[in-house]
Parts: structure tokens; sequence; C-alpha cells
């Protein structure tokens, strides 16, 4: 039993009391009697002892563990302000940075300029190489863009192959030669696996003004970017007042093109697809044209870029669809197409993107009774050729349904026999810049003879356009061709005029 009145046990109560309190490094004397109470003291001290070593483990693991999330959330940050394929700058931390240099403008300093360029031909490298080419090309691209600025200026990638540089305090002459050296580094060629591509760029240039936000400032070098590419490419285009004009035009033609889709402001033209053994149109190529209620009849050429753009590509083409198997069905039904008469359409590779695709063709066909195999759907060779999953799986779907593919354009990418004999295509449209030289060129009809081969050995249908001549046209057949397109034989025509060529060729 403890004595009353031994002071160790106050001793003992108040160092309780200051482990209590949180003072884990005190500790209570022991005294030389080594009694019981000394026993418990002892007790107390190993368990203060634990106690303090327990507790600076876990302020070592809280220190640790506070690292690592500040560590994350700078890394977070990072990414967040950071494109992930090139290591540059995206455009949240542009427009940031860019707001930073006008508002030091606003003190009295120079103005900031930004450049906006977007690459010249990325799109026939990416259809010719495929993505993880062009990847490497963006990568490329922006480690000369670093080579080419100030340790001052901001390079971004802003998405796709469109790329920006942000310039702080600096003058119109500057930028301009900042944007000179950033084209001819460009100009250089990039190698790519076994391959040299060359990409240029077009660019605007931007120069900041008082009272203009960061946005404005990159729509603006975004309209000097656009009139760049339009007056030639690979070149620098400084903005003007007078180009927003021109923007809004576009911007106009978007909206006219989306009420065209919508009120029936499309028309389908279409040009014959002809057995060269007997002149007779053995199917027909769908061509869209517009006719703008000011402006008249507008090509293709004109606004089919403009849909892609602004996301109306496949829209445009469910148009065409409906439109141009509802006019087949019409023929069948008086009599004046063949059992085997076809119809051509040419489709985008945003189309074969969207699973939904392949339901619309099957919808469009069972709506108007027609058998699969009458519709051949075209489609570029640099698309196929250059396909993801999701296009190749498309593709076979489209096959399974029984639904004609054509490779459109032959001749202008790869054309080899090592890709041709694993797409899942049934026809071939040869390029019409292969009959040019046709007459001129001694060795045109070895060459022409040659791709024929080509084709027939990977179990394929030619088919020639751009048949212009009568000697054009006897050539292909003496050498064993079976159909051809081209204005030798008929323009694209109007429904009501394809349908008198039709009625013409029945009486024969």
């Amino acid at each position: 039993m403890f004595a009353d009145g031994d002071p160790r046990l106050a001793q003992l109560l108040d160092g309780i009391v200051r482990l209590a309190a949180g003072e884990l490094h005190s500790r209570i004397e022991v005294s030389p009697a080594r009694d019981e109470l000394d026993a418990v003291i002892m007790g107390t001290n190993l368990l203060a002892e634990d106690l303090q070593i327990m507790y600076q483990e876990l302020e070592q693991r809280v220190e640790l563990r506070t690292q690592l999330l500040r560590e994350a959330h700078l890394e977070m940050q990072k990414m967040a302000m950071q494109d992930s394929l090139t290591g540059l700058a995206n455009r949240a931390a542009l427009v940031t940075s860019l707001n930073e240099a006008q508002s030091e403008a606003a003190d009295g300093g120079l103005p900031p300029a930004i450049l906006l360029l977007d690459l010249d031909s990325f799109k026939s490298i990416n259809d010719k190489l495929g993505h993880a080419a062009g990847d490497q090309v963006l990568a490329a691209v922006g480690e000369r863009l670093r080579e080419s600025v100030r340790d001052t200026d901001v390079v971004a990638r802003l998405g796709g192959d469109e790329f920006a540089v942000l310039m702080p305090a600096t003058t119109r002459a500057r930028a301009a030669g900042v944007a000179n050296r950033i084209l001819e580094a460009l100009e250089r060629p990039v190698e790519i696996q076994d391959d040299t591509v060359r990409c240029g760029a077009s660019i605007g240039l931007r120069v900041g003004e008082a009272g203009q936000s960061a946005e404005q400032l990159l729509m603006e070098a975004d309209v000097a970017m656009y009139a760049s590419k339009a007056d030639g490419r690979h070149r620098l285009q400084v903005f003007e007042p007078g180009m927003l004009h021109a923007r809004q035009l576009r911007s106009q033609l978007v909206e006219e093109l989306r009420t065209a889709i919508t009120e029936s402001e499309l028309i389908l033209f279409y040009q014959p697809v002809v057995e060269l053994a007997t002149g007779r149109s053995d199917g027909v190529e769908a061509l869209v044209r517009w006719n703008h209620p000011v402006r008249g009849l507008i090509m293709p050429d004109e606004f089919i870029p403009v849909a892609e753009d602004a996301g109306l590509i496949s829209e445009l083409g469910g148009w065409v669809l409906r439109t141009a198997v509802e006019q087949l069905r019409r023929w069948r039904a008086d009599g004046v197409a063949g059992e085997n008469f076809s119809m051509r359409i040419n489709i985008s590779p945003a189309d074969l993107q969207r699973l939904e695709f392949i339901e619309d063709v099957r919808d469009t066909l069972q709506n108007a009774g027609i058998t699969p195999s009458l519709l051949v759907l075209e489609i570029t060779e640099g698309a196929i050729v250059a396909g993801d999953e999701l296009d190749r799986y498309s593709l076979n779907s489209l096959r399974q349904l029984g639904v004609g593919l054509e490779i459109d354009d032959f001749g202008t990418g790869y054309s080899s026999i090592s890709y041709l004999r694993q797409l899942p295509v049934d026809k071939v449209k040869v390029d019409r810049s292969l009959l040019t030289d046709l007459g001129s060129d001694p060795s045109q009809p070895a060459l022409i003879a040659a791709i024929l081969q080509l084709i027939r050995a990977c179990g394929l249908e030619a088919v020639w356009e751009g048949v212009e001549t009568a000697e054009q046209a006897e050539h292909l057949r003496s050498i064993g061709c079976i159909s051809a397109q081209g204005y030798y034989f008929s323009k694209p025509l109007p429904a009501a005029e394809m349908t008198e060529l039709l009625v013409r060729q029945g009486r024969e």
C-alpha cells in the first residue's frame, strides 16, 4: 500500500496530468526506494515514452502524406495546364498567360502578340501514315516551336493540329520575325518511321490592344490564320478588321447550309457508270449540289469542306443516302433501271465513326425495299487505309449487311497489293489522273495495265473514272476493263434527265 502523505503521489498525479495535456516528453522522477509506487512511476514513464514514439511516427506519416498530397496536387495542376501529347501548355494555360500579359500591358508595358498556326497537310499525313505517325509529327512540331521562340514566350497546343505562341511585351515586327522562323523550321522534313513528311503551317498574327480579352485575341488570330490558308497556305497573315467580315460570311454560310439540309435546297445529280462492252449504264453515282436561293447552284467543292468544319457532314450524308436510295426505288418501280442497276454514294470518314451509320443504311434500304448489294458506298483510299478499329468495324459490318464498298481516288495514295488484300472492299475506282497522259506518254499504257492487273490479283472489280475521249474508252475496253465513268459518256445529270437517258437506253 502507498503511505499517506508520500510526496511521490503528488508527483505521479502531476505527471499524469502533463501527459494528458500532451507533454509526452515529460518524465516522473523515480526514488531510490524502488517500491511499488516507484514501479507505478516507472510504468507511467514507459507509457509516456511509447506514446511519444507513436506520436513522432504519426507526425512523420502525416508529414509524408501531406507532402505526397501536395505533390499530387501540383502534378494535377500541371496536367490541367499541359497538353499530354507534346508537353506544351494547353488552352487553359495559354488563356491565363495571355490575360496576365494583357494586364501588364495595361500598366504601361508593351502589348502581347499571339500567333495561331494550323498545319497545312496534317490530315493527309494522318490518312496516309496513320494516327500514331500523326502524333509523332505533332510532337516534332512542338519541339520546333520551342526552338523557334524566346524563353519568355509560351508555346501551346490547342487541340488537333492547332498550336499557338504567346509573346508577352513585344512588337508586331518582332512577332513577325518569330513567325517567319517558325515557318522556316516547319519547312524542314520530319522523319517518321521509314517516311519523310513535310507539313508546313499557316499562321495568323494578332497584336493585343487595350481592353481585349484573351478569347477575343485568340478569335481574331484564328481569323487571320484562316485568311492565311485561303491565300495559299504556308504563310503569315496579320489580322485586319476586314477579315471579320469574311468570318461572318462563313458563319452565315454554315447557317444557310444547315437550313438547306432541312428545307430541301439540296439536289442530287447522277453520273452514269457505263459498261464498256455495251455502252449502257449499269449504275450511277449520286453527286450532291446546293441549289442556293440567291447564289444559284453551288458545287460540292465549296460547301462540303464547310459541312465538315461545322460538323454537318453526317447530316448531309444522311440526306444524300435517303434521297439516292429513294430515287433508285423509283427507277426500279418505273421499270427504267435493270435488276443489277446500282447506286453509288460517297461517304465521309466521319460516317464510319458513327455506329448509328450502319443502322441508318440498313433502315434506309429496308424502307425502300432495295437489295443491299445495289448500294455501293465510296470512301477515299486514304481514309480506308488510315482508319482505326471503329472504322474497320463499320466497314466489316457494312460488308456483312451486303452493301458494296468501293475505294475512291485509287492511285493517289498507297496503291499497293499488300494492303488491298486486307481491305473489306469489293470495287476500286481508279483516279482520273492515271488517264491524263494516255496517248502522250508512251509508258502510260503499261502503267494502266499494271494497275488493272494489281486490282484483279486482289479479286476486286475496277471502275475507271475521268474518261473524256473515245480513245481512252477504247483503250480501256481493249485491255479488258469492264466499267468506266466520265464526261465522254455523260456529265452528271439531274434526276429528270438521267431518267430520260435510262429510258432511251431501254429502247435501244
